[in-house]
């Protein structure tokens, strides 16, 4: 349920308000705006009358929500949420750029990779440490050393980082980093969910590869819940039955999502295409549909990457991709 006051309102009667819902066992999520203040009320509203509430005179209108997803329900929150990190923001209408290697693997690889996607116009340094694969005998990333060397990259360019955690025992593995990402197939790992919730860094959390958007929007409630309000919703591809791209990369999610929820959407389309032919195509498509952000693999020797080399793209072409994604955004403006 929401109760939008209006403008002004009353702050004893508000507190009167807000005094009868906590004794109703009803908890309250205000959303203070210019214009107008929305209470949103979480738990079981059943037993709440709206007409009652109706009739106050600091209220302009009650609805009941239907959707079980309620903190990231736009309806809660009209105004975009925009959430700062490292000097960047991600949301509000900026197109945040986060680029680097699928996996670290050396130092001199993951610094260099920084610094050219930093002159290029990226914000934010993407890089996997641990990293989940399909086979146990893949490449499963540098791990606790990754991590010290991502932080050695940052401590060399100033980009704030984006790394993967796979499990809630990791968190003190990470305390140091500044972007927790969850990948597709942890998206629907509640434990990791809650635990993430009770964090206040900002976590990347990508679509599981069969998951709707309400699945998602759920998964994103856990943390949201929790008390984190620093989500980031990424759309990296669902699998369907085409077989030329790795996944298909679903951009109806864009101005669906954002339709749906205040949170910031981010596409990837390294691991939407699993092909760097089609990762500037992708890319631009998605800032032309109005998306937040982009997290793209680059390598600086995609051939011989130890993971996913066949979706990384060059430096040189990340920088030439970056320019055409301004002019994107600069002609929709």
């Amino acid at each position: 349920m929401i109760v939008i006051l209006k403008e002004h309102p009353d702050e004893r009667q508000m507190q009167h308000l807000l005094d009868w819902l906590k004794e109703k066992h009803i908890e309250v999520h205000p959303t203070v705006g210019a214009h107008q203040t929305i209470l949103g009320l979480i738990g079981d509203t059943s037993s709440v009358d709206i007409d009652l509430i109706s009739a106050l005179d600091i209220v302009e209108d009650v609805k009941r929500v239907q959707e079980p997803y309620k903190n990231a329900n736009r309806k809660f929150h009209p105004s975009d949420t925009v959430i700062s990190v490292g000097g960047t923001q991600i949301g509000g209408g900026s197109l945040t750029l986060m680029a680097g290697p699928c996996s670290v693997e050396s130092e001199e690889q993951i610094i260099g990779i920084a610094r050219a996607v930093k002159a290029a116009g990226a914000t934010v340094l993407r890089g996997g440490a641990f990293k989940p694969r399909t086979s146990p005998y893949a490449f499963q990333g540098m791990q606790i050393e990754g991590i010290r060397l991502l932080l050695k990259a940052r401590e060399a360019t100033g980009l704030p980082i984006c790394t993967e955690i796979m499990d809630a025992s990791q968190l003190p593995l990470f305390e140091d980093i500044d972007i927790l990402q969850v990948g597709a197939r942890n998206m629907q790992n509640f434990s990791l969910l809650k635990a993430l919730g009770k964090t206040r860094k900002p976590v990347l959390l990508k679509r599981g590869m069969a998951c709707s958007y309400q699945d998602l929007l759920m998964s994103a409630e856990y943390i949201l819940a929790g008390g984190n309000p620093n989500v980031i919703l990424c759309e990296r591809g669902i699998r369907t039955f085409e077989t030329y791209t790795r996944n298909t990369l679903d951009l109806a999610c864009i101005p669906s999502l954002k339709t749906l929820s205040h949170l910031p959407v981010v596409i990837d389309p390294s691991h939407a295409t699993g092909r760097s032919a089609l990762v500037p195509s992708m890319a631009l498509a998605a800032a032309a549909a109005g998306a937040d952000g982009l997290i793209i693999e680059v390598h600086n020797d995609p051939p011989h990457a130890k993971c996913d080399g066949p979706q990384s793209i060059t430096p040189a072409a990340f920088e030439e991709l970056a320019g055409k994604l301004r002019a994107v955004r600069e002609a929709l403006q």
